[in-house]
């Protein structure tokens, strides 16, 4: 199958790189586990905040790290892959590798909030309980 990612025709848009993406290299596969694993680890760490604070920053500095990550990959595609996927605009890596951790890195935000949020709720319920055992004192 001749690349349809060659210099010239790069795709353009999100659903011809998805396509155009041979999905049975290995690199790839490793990548689609690396994500399910960083989901499963997102999804299971919302008990553990210290956990969660270091996998949010790994997730961040990769996200950080994806531009080097694209040039380094763009000058050694041919050790690991079929197709030269790196591309000068990074389409492709921002697809396949920072999108799936930004999604991680959002639904850990969302997480957050949500406990925050929890934890603002449960103070000010305590809050009124204690202005209320004050007050039934007062009248005492």
């Amino acid at each position: 199958m001749p690349s349809a990612f060659s210099v010239t025709s790069f795709p353009v848009s999100i659903p011809a790189v998805i396509m155009q993406t041979d999905w049975t290299e290995p690199w790839l596969i490793g990548l689609v586990t690396f994500h399910v694993l960083c989901l499963l680890l997102t999804c299971f760490s919302s008990q553990r905040y210290g956990l969660q604070v270091g996998h949010f920053l790994c997730i961040v500095t990769l996200v950080y790290c994806a531009e080097y990550i694209n040039e380094v990959a763009a000058m050694n595609w041919r050790l690991f892959s079929k197709y030269q996927y790196f591309d000068s605009r990074g389409m492709f890596i921002s697809l396949v590798f920072s999108m799936p951790l930004l999604l991680n890195a959002m639904i850990i935000v969302v997480m957050w909030v949500r406990k925050t949020l929890h934890v603002m709720t449960n103070l000010k319920n305590l809050q009124e309980k204690m202005k209320e055992r004050r007050k039934r004192r007062k009248e005492e």
